[in-house]
C-alpha cells in the first residue's frame, strides 16, 4: 500500500488544529487579562458604577480601600478629615490639617485615576472577530495555503502583544489606585508618635486583612480648647462597610471634639451621627479620654477598659456599663487620678481576645505590664505586639489598635535667686 506523499492532497493538509487552537487560545488569553472585563469580575478593577461607593475601591485580592459615603475627605480630597501632610498631618496646635499636596485627591500627584474604561460588548467583539478570522480558514478550507498560515501566526502574535500591553497598563493603573487607597487610609487612621499639650501619644494599627491598612478599628487625637481628647473604637464587622463606618466615626469625632465642651455630649453626637447608617445588629464601641492636669476623664461606650500602668497595673473599669454607639447609649463620665509617670494604654478587643492554637487567651495584663516597663513608648507597643504574635503563632484574625498616652510629669517652678546684697564701704 502506497503512503501519501508530501505532494498529495491528503499529505499537505495541516488540518484545523493550528488555526483553531491559535484562535481559541488567544480568545482565552484576551478574556482573562483584558482590562475590558465586566465590572465586578474576579480580576481587574471594579468600575465606579455606584455613586455612593465611588472612592478608592477595594480590589479582588483583598486590598481594601476606603469607602467615601458620607465621610469628608475619604473620596478625593482630605476635607475635614485632615491629611498626612509633610510630616504627620497635624497643625502647630495638634489639630488635623488638610494638605493639598499629600496625594489624597484622585487628581493629585498621581495624575487622574479614573478607573478602567466601562465594559462594552463592542470592545469584546473586536478581539472575538479576530480570533474567528484566524480559525476560519482551518475550518472552511480543505487545504490552507502557507501564506494564510503565516498570516494567522502574525495576527496572533500582534494580538498577543497588544493584550500584554493592555495588561501592563492595567497593572500600572492598579498600582496607582492602591497607592491612593493606602494614603487615604492613613489619613483616616494616622500613625502618631509625638507630644500633644504635654502628653506623648504613640499609636500602632495592625489590620487583619492582608494588603490593607484600614479595617474596623479606629482612633484619633484632637487638641481642643477643652484639652487633649483621644478616641479609640471598634466597628462591628469587617470589609468595606466597616471601613465606611470607621471613616464616618473619625470624621465625626474631629468635628465634635473641637465644638462640644462636654465629653458625654461628644459621645451622644457620635451616636446620632452613626446610628442612621447602622444596621439592626451593627454597633460601634468607643472610648473617649480627655486629659487634664493630674487626671483623665473617660467615657466608655461598650469598649474594653483602658489600662493604667505606673506603680501598679490595673484596668480602669467604669462604674456604670454603657451600651455601644448605635444602641442608644446613655454616656457617663468618670475621672481617674494620674500619678507622675503613669501611662494609659487604650486598645481594642483584637488584643484581649487573641488566642493561641490550643485556644488559650492572650495573657493581656501580664504581657502588657511587662511591655510597658520599656521607657520608650514606641518600643513598648512594638514589644507588646511581638508578644501577641508569639502567643498566637500567626497573624491575628482581628484588627488590633493600640494608643499609649504618657502625660509629662509636672514641672516644678524654679525658685528665684535672692537679690545680691550690697556691701557697705
Amino acid at each position: 500500500m502506497r503512503m501519501p506523499g508530501p505532494g498529495s492532497e491528503s499529505g499537505s493538509r495541516p488540518g484545523p488544529g493550528l488555526g483553531l487552537g491559535l484562535g481559541l487560545g488567544l480568545m482565552r488569553v484576551w478574556t482573562r487579562i483584558s482590562p475590558w472585563r465586566r465590572p465586578g469580575g474576579r480580576r481587574g478593577l471594579r468600575g465606579h458604577d455606584d455613586p455612593h461607593r465611588s472612592g478608592a475601591k477595594g480590589t479582588a485580592d483583598g486590598t481594601a480601600a476606603t469607602d467615601g459615603a458620607g465621610a469628608a475627605g475619604v473620596t478625593g480630597t482630605t476635607g475635614a478629615t485632615g491629611g498626612t501632610g509633610p510630616s504627620d498631618g497635624f497643625g502647630p496646635s495638634g489639630e488635623a490639617r488638610p494638605n493639598p499636596s499629600d496625594g489624597l485627591s484622585a487628581t493629585g500627584r498621581f495624575g487622574a485615576v479614573t478607573g478602567p474604561r466601562p465594559f462594552s460588548e463592542g470592545r469584546l467583539l473586536a478581539p472575538s472577530a479576530v480570533c474567528v478570522l484566524i480559525a476560519a480558514p482551518a475550518l472552511l478550507l480543505d487545504r490552507v495555503p502557507p501564506a494564510v498560515t503565516l498570516a494567522q501566526l502574525l495576527i496572533g502574535c500582534a494580538l498577543t502583544a497588544h493584550t500584554v500591553r493592555q495588561r501592563d497598563r492595567l497593572l500600572a493603573q492598579l498600582a496607582e489606585v492602591r497607592e491612593v487607597a493606602r494614603i487615604t487610609q492613613e489619613a483616616v487612621v494616622r500613625p502618631i508618635s509625638r507630644s500633644f499639650a504635654g502628653t506623648h501619644i504613640s499609636t500602632r494599627y495592625h489590620c487583619a486583612v492582608p494588603g490593607s491598612a484600614l479595617g474596623g478599628d479606629l482612633y484619633d487625637v484632637a487638641v481642643t480648647p477643652f484639652g487633649l481628647r483621644v478616641l479609640i473604637g471598634d466597628v462591628r464587622g469587617h470589609g468595606l462597610e466597616a471601613v465606611r463606618l470607621t471613616a464616618e466615626a473619625v470624621a465625626g469625632f474631629r468635628e465634635l471634639a473641637h465644638t462640644v465642651p462636654d465629653l458625654p455630649a461628644v459621645a451622644t453626637g457620635l451616636d446620632e451621627r452613626l446610628a442612621p447608617g447602622l444596621g439592626p445588629e451593627d454597633f460601634v464601641t468607643a472610648l473617649l479620654a480627655e486629659f487634664a492636669p493630674g487626671e483623665v476623664r473617660l467615657v466608655n461606650c461598650g469598649h474594653p477598659a483602658p489600662l493604667r500602668h505606673g506603680h501598679r497595673t490595673e484596668l480602669l473599669e467604669p462604674g456604670v456599663t454603657t451600651l455601644p454607639l448605635g444602641l442608644c447609649p446613655d454616656p457617663r463620665q468618670y475621672r481617674v487620678r494620674l500619678q507622675p509617670g503613669d501611662r494609659l494604654l487604650l486598645y481594642t478587643d483584637g488584643l484581649t481576645e487573641a488566642r493561641a492554637p490550643d485556644g488559650t487567651f492572650f495573657p493581656f495584663l501580664t504581657e502588657a505590664a511587662r511591655a510597658l516597663r520599656d521607657p520608650l513608648p514606641d518600643e513598648a507597643l512594638d514589644l507588646l505586639h511581638a508578644r501577641l504574635l508569639a502567643h498566637t503563632g500567626t497573624a491575628p484574625t482581628d484588627d488590633v489598635a493600640l494608643v499609649l498616652c504618657q502625660p509629662a510629669p509636672p514641672t516644678q517652678p524654679t525658685a528665684a535667686a535672692p537679690p545680691p546684697t550690697r556691701r557697705s564701704l
